[in-house]
């Protein structure tokens, strides 16, 4: 790389060589001689002679240079940010310096954490600022290798060389002066400036290095020590020197600063959770909001929900605190304590009303026991006042966790997660008692936090799953009655599976938290995937574990978000819905795109080599040749099925002498639900193999022919208007179409009156004959004439 002085000084030389020879330049003029005029021979001149605009030309040059000096410069807009960021990353490093560097601190583990956390995120901030101030300089160095290039050029030489050319564009070169002083201001300064800036980045990322080894030797220490004698035994004398109060005020301020830092490098984790938690309030408002507009708010009364209501405020700010320290698993201390306490409130807040007396005073006294060891260590007292209050707060925690286990009613019981987290916490709380006793005091802290956590996790976590499974039946609810489906339908059967997948969720988070607190989530996690990305090898294929859980996983949530993506929109399959054939469609589509979507997202994040994959569907090839052909016949037919429409979700048709309404268009086979009630299987490649007569393919009206005989005599004309005006009295009778009555005489005694009349809906064609019938048959009787 050029020297950066280097370049100046040539630059400078350049210039100022030009200016000083200007300055000592003395005029000649030259004399007119007169010449005789001859015939013009301008065209035998010399091409190779310089000319005025040869010159300017070159002048421009050196002018686009100079002028380009400061265009660059004010394009490292980055540069006052990257200050900025410097100056606050080096406060944040040497407060980081100073906490891990105090012999006699209490090492938290939490703490040591967020350290590791904070100081990857130094690093990568560090790194991207070193990467801008690496290409700032290139882009400088690059301005400045043209600078030195102009030396180069002969015609340039040759103005700063010639007395008669330095006059002759005097006016340049003064304006080129100018323009060499801010040049060189602005060259010198920037190079100081990013040479700076270089320094102190490259500084910062030794010091993170070197703090992240002091951070992660810390960590190996508080796993050693923690198994070893780090306090004297609670019953042994106390040595006063060693046991000094810590300053409130100093330590809540060194927290804060602390924290100030993380939240600050660390905020993109929040902004994703407040936007999931705005999603989860707008939903469960705007469909209650829906239900209010159309008065149905009553509609939901059958749920019986137990946790959302109209306006969510409450059960938005769980949602945010239960999750919160998901997205933040390395938090400080304070926050995740702070955390932990407005979620207590709020779950007060939320069993106030809900639960009966005895259970929310066992509620409130399990929170007094979660409040008191934050409460204890924020005061600052002495690690031994702090040891002997854990001690009876752990026996306290151990017999009162008994106590409420053996008295829980049976409805209680049903819970058993949180029967199980509690006698967690139980065991947790008597490890703590016995590790307090024999100075393992980071074990007893690890413990003790751990087990009441896990407990305030377990009843967080439970409230939430129940309040996403509300909000579902909520959401199928509104968007029935958006629709104009009917209000009641069987909501059980759907909701288990909703109710599965949740729970799961809740427990793997649950897994998650407790596994961080216990500081061993790292070491399962990097087990976990060192198992899962392992290169493993059969013959010429290879693979990994981890690509194949990837596939099953993605194909997994595929196949479940096509079989709920109807629930969401309120379709749960039943044959009642017979005007949604469109939108019955429009979700079969959707769950097809959803189903081969997956797979090809599947195929992708999975790693899997696509030459495999070709052989493999090479090797399919055969098999659909040799066998398999009337699988594969019946899949491409449910495609054409769906995206041809000839029949679709609700349509009636006749296929052979099978009849019924359609209820589902599946991959490989389409039911039928016939009017006695039976469900109709036929293979899609039969349906596309046959006539098929749909009922409904561009309407739902259908033609009823009726019979009468009737004895003579009557007045044909006037029953035949009689009967007309009978039929339009109908509700489900399609107006448009007339009616046709027509009289055949049989004999002379009787005559046989036909009618054909249009009804609107298909499926109520039954009814609308009876009822027809019905009013003529009185009609006839009225009338007095005789029906055979």
């Amino acid at each position: 790389m050029i020297n950066n002085n280097t370049f100046i000084l040539y630059s400078r030389k350049t210039v100022l060589f030009s200016l000083l020879t200007l300055c000592g330049f003395t005029a000649f003029a030259q004399k007119n001689n007169p010449v005789e005029k001859g015939p013009d021979m301008t065209f035998l001149a010399d091409s190779n002679i310089l000319t005025k605009s040869d010159y300017l030309f070159s002048l421009e040059k050196v002018f686009e240079v100079v002028n380009k000096v400061p265009v660059t410069v004010a394009s490292f807009t980055k540069l006052p940010p990257i200050t900025t960021h410097l100056a606050q990353d080096e406060a944040a490093l040497a407060l980081l310096k100073s906490r891990l560097s105090q012999p006699n601190r209490a090492l938290n583990l939490q703490n040591l954490q967020m350290n590791q956390t904070l100081l990857d995120e130094l690093e990568s901030n560090n790194k991207e600022c070193l990467g801008d101030l690496k290409e700032y300089e290139q882009t400088l160095n690059e301005l400045k290798t043209k600078i030195l290039n102009l030396r180069k050029d002969s015609i340039l030489v040759k103005i700063f060389t010639t007395p008669s050319l330095r006059v002759q564009f005097k006016e340049q070169f003064v304006e080129l002066k100018k323009k060499r002083i801010v040049m060189d201001s602005l060259i010198k300064g920037t190079t100081l400036q990013i040479n700076n800036l270089q320094a102190r980045t490259s500084s910062n990322l030794i010091n993170i290095k070197e703090l992240m080894y002091l951070t992660d030797t810390q960590m190996k220490s508080v796993s050693i020590k923690a198994f070893g004698k780090e306090r004297r035994y609670l019953w042994e004398t106390v040595n006063q020197k060693a046991n000094g109060a810590v300053g409130f005020r100093k330590f809540i301020n060194s927290e804060q600063q602390i924290s100030g830092y993380y939240f600050v490098y660390t905020r993109s984790s929040r902004a994703l959770l407040l936007f999931t938690s705005l999603v989860f309030f707008f939903w469960v408002f705007f469909n209650y909001r829906s239900l209010k507009l159309r008065d149905k708010l009553d509609s939901v009364e059958e749920f019986n929900f137990t946790y959302i209501r109209p306006t969510p405020y409450l059960i938005t700010l769980i949602f945010i605190f239960t999750l919160a320290p998901v997205f933040d698993l390395r938090a400080p201390a304070l926050y995740i304590e702070g955390v932990h306490a407005i979620l207590a409130i709020l779950l007060t807040n939320l069993f106030y009303r809900r639960l009966s007396r005895k259970l929310f005073t066992q509620w409130c006294i399990f929170v007094l026991f979660l409040f008191a060891p934050a409460i204890l260590r924020l005061l600052g007292m002495p690690p031994r006042f702090q040891r002997w209050l854990l001690f009876f707060l752990s026996i306290g925690a151990t017999g009162y966790g008994i106590l409420v286990l053996k008295t829980l009613d049976e409805k209680v019981k049903r819970y058993r997660v949180l029967i199980t987290v509690g006698i967690t916490v139980v065991v947790f709380s008597l490890v703590s008692v016995l590790c307090n006793l024999f100075g393992r005091f980071t074990l007893t802290q690890i413990f003790y936090t751990t087990g009441v956590s896990a407990f305030l996790h377990a009843v967080s976590l439970t409230i939430l799953a129940t309040m996403i499974v509300e909000a579902f039946l909520l959401q199928m609810k509104s968007s029935r009655i958006r629709k104009g489906y009917p209000e009641y339908f069987d909501w059980k059967p759907v909701i288990n599976g909703v109710k599965r997948i949740t729970g799961i969720g809740a427990i793997v988070i649950w897994v998650v938290m407790f596994t961080t607190n216990l500081n061993i989530f790292n070491g399962i996690y990097e087990s976990i995937m060192e198992l899962l990305t392992e290169k493993r090898v059969i013959g010429s294929f290879s693979f990994t574990f981890g690509g194949i859980v990837l596939f099953l996983g993605i194909i997994w949530m595929a196949n479940f978000l096509q079989k709920y993506i109807a629930y969401f929109f309120g379709d749960t399959g039943e044959d009642t819905l017979d005007d949604n054939k469109g939108e019955r469609s429009k979700l079969l589509v959707t769950r097809l795109v959803l189903l081969i979507g997956g797979f090809l997202i599947a195929v992708a994040a999975s790693g899997l080599p696509i030459d495999k994959i070709t052989v493999i569907l090479g090797a399919l090839g055969v098999g659909i040749g040799l066998g398999l052909q009337n699988i594969v016949s019946n899949f491409v037919s449910g495609i054409i099925l769906i995206f041809d429409k000839t029949i679709r979700i609700g349509d009636v048709v006749e296929l052979s002498n099978k009849k019924g309404r359609v209820k589902e268009i599946g991959v490989r086979s389409s039911t039928l639900l016939s009017d006695d009630g039976a469900e109709i299987i036929i293979p899609n490649g039969t349906i596309l193999s046959n006539n098929i007569i749909n009922w409904t393919l561009s309407n739902n009206h259908m033609r009823i022919d009726m019979v009468f005989t009737i004895a003579k005599p009557f007045n044909g004309p006037e029953v035949i208007t009689m009967i007309k005006e009978v039929i339009k009295t109908n509700e489900n009778i399609f107006v448009n179409k007339e009616p046709i009555v027509i009289i055949s005489p049989v004999n002379k005694v009787n005559s046989t009156i036909k009618i054909y009349f249009w009804c609107k809906d298909i499926s109520q064609a039954e009814t609308t004959r009876s009822d027809v019938n019905e009013q003529i048959f009185d009609l006839l009787e009225e009338k007095g004439i005789e029906i055979l």
